[in-house]
């Protein structure tokens, strides 16, 4: 059936047309109509609110939704115009004043002016606005120096920060910085995550609970129509049911692919896509109470653990070693002189005893599974074996993610010596500022859940923060980077390549650095 006539006689039956083989692994034989791509997500999206989510998988429906005033440019992690078509910075770096791009409207048909960008920031800062409710985690945050947004005339808006702050474009383009459109807002309230209108290249059709998300093309986009007629985002949690789902026809695209599945896509049927990212997957350290407090403990458990054979055996080299507390993805603010920690079990055995930890029990958080988590529970029990090798005795205890989360970002005190984490981040500020500052302690909302402070590392953050020139940053942060790994308060474990697999019948895709889905200019055949 043509996807015309579905479009005429409602996306119901679009939906039900992909679920009815969802509950079946469908045969070797199934094929999804062309022009519509269907996407096997890892989960059930929160809302489509990008006010109201901070997860990567929620992020990927959004980033086609909407459009924020700059985006990176593709392929990086550079920002360039959106809907705003330029902008001007004061010399002091506390004044950014855009030039917006005219003509465009909302999905809903209302306009997108100067008024819609200040009613978007206001409904994140101001507690007192009507609609700034938008759920537990927002991460309005990302604007905290936004000191007062303004409408100067219809197509420009200025925003006056409270003192310079560096990532302050980046954050823009984050998807934090989508643009809603306010009538849509005004009209559906506290429902708007359900109901959302944005400016993207894909117009919002359906939301059916845990079985799919359903967009379709925007005609009028200002870049131009997308060449897909829709998007189906199925959420399928388990993802052995996800490579089912592939092998067998019923999805087009599969999102953060196994590492041990990921041999069966090689072939002219599918194309394999991997892209390095800011990623970054660690331990956290209990350094407020415990054998880690120790310096010399903390640097035992990095040389203890052999992070090559995770890299090449548990996530099949889907990721690289890492470092320090920077992605390489960040090549300008990245310390190529650092190494990471070998593994060397004799050092490791030398420095516990060295400190006097011998047969340290240790209790370890493990997840289930979660966004950037990559294989949590084979990772884990490698980890355990290894540490034990070299005298500890380490407890496992293992979560589902959103109880995980409950537990390590109030912070490990009383609960644990470690615990596993990973972080996707946007800007070499991000990672750091919430987690590695003595002011990000959990009990002064951060998430320094192991406590770790050092005040040279809380004054060059600080520092960089407000540098307004490039290199002076990239000299901070590669600063901060050597204090960080030689303090070791995380285990630096492993950088992802992110990876993805399409059909054949799927063209012009690629992954971002961002780790969005950008699908504007896909084609299914």
């Amino acid at each position: 059936m043509a996807f015309s006539s579905l479009t005429r006689r409602g996306f119901g039956v679009l939906s039900a047309a992909f679920l009815a083989t969802s509950a079946l692994v469908a045969p070797a034989t199934a094929q999804t109509p062309p022009g519509v791509l269907v996407v096997g997500q890892i989960a059930e999206p929160q809302a489509l609110d990008p006010h109201a989510v901070t997860a990567v998988n929620d992020f990927r429906i959004l980033m086609n939704l909407y459009d924020g005033l700059v985006r990176y440019a593709s392929g990086t992690l550079e920002v360039e115009p959106a809907l705003a078509e330029s902008w001007t910075i004061s010399e002091d770096g506390t004044v950014y004043t855009f030039s917006l791009r005219e003509g465009v409207t909302f999905h809903d048909g209302s306009p997108f002016d100067a008024e819609a960008v200040v009613f978007n920031f206001e409904r994140m800062l101001n507690e007192d606005h009507p609609y700034h409710n938008t759920g537990p985690f927002p991460l309005s945050f990302f604007f905290g120096a936004v000191q007062s947004v303004e409408a100067v005339d219809p197509y420009t808006v200025r925003f006056t920060l409270n003192e310079p702050y560096a990532p302050f474009l980046s954050n823009l383009a984050y998807p934090t910085g989508l643009i809603v459109s306010p009538a849509a807002v005004m009209q559906n309230g506290a429902n708007f995550g359900r109901t959302p209108s944005g400016t993207g290249p894909f117009r919002f059709a359906e939301w059916r609970s845990n079985e799919a998300v359903v967009i379709t093309r925007n005609d009028d986009h200002w870049e131009g129509a997308p060449a897909l007629e829709a998007v189906v985002f199925r959420p399928i949690s388990d993802a052995n049911t996800r490579v089912a789902e592939m092998l067998s026809g019923g999805i087009d695209m599969m999102v953060e692919v196994p590492p041990v599945a990921l041999s069966q896509f090689r072939g002219d049927r599918y194309q394999v896509v991997e892209q390095a990212g800011p990623h970054l997957w660690f331990l956290i350290l209990n350094m407020k109470e415990g054998p880690f407090v120790d310096k010399r403990v903390r640097q035992a458990a990095n040389y203890a653990i052999n992070k090559e054979a995770l890299v090449n055996d548990v996530l099949e080299g889907t990721a690289t070693i890492a470092a320090g507390p920077t992605p390489p993805a960040f090549a300008w603010a990245y310390n190529e002189d650092l190494d990471p920690y070998p593994y060397d079990p004799d050092r490791a055995r030398a420095l516990i005893a060295e400190a006097g930890a011998e047969a340290a029990s240790l209790t370890f958080y493990v997840t289930e599974g979660g966004s950037g988590m990559l294989d949590p529970v084979p990772m884990g029990t490698a980890i355990q074996a290894d540490l034990a090798a070299v005298g500890f005795d380490v407890r496992i205890e293992t979560y589902e993610w959103n109880t995980f989360l409950g537990r390590v970002n109030p912070g490990l005190e009383g609960r644990a010596d470690m615990a596993q984490m990973a972080w996707m981040t946007n800007d070499p500020d991000t990672l750091p500022f919430l987690t590695l500052r003595t002011d990000a302690w959990p009990d002064k909302g951060g998430f320094n859940s192991g406590y770790y402070s050092n005040p040279e590392v809380d004054a060059l953050l600080e520092a960089a923060r407000v540098a307004t020139d490039q290199d002076d940053r990239a000299r901070l942060y590669k600063e901060m980077q050597v204090i960080v790994q030689e303090d070791a308060p995380w285990v630096f474990v492993a950088n992802w390549k992110q990876n993805a697999v399409t059909s054949g019948a799927v063209e012009n895709f690629q992954l971002e650095p961002s780790f969005f889905l950008l699908l504007k200019d896909v084609v299914k055949n």
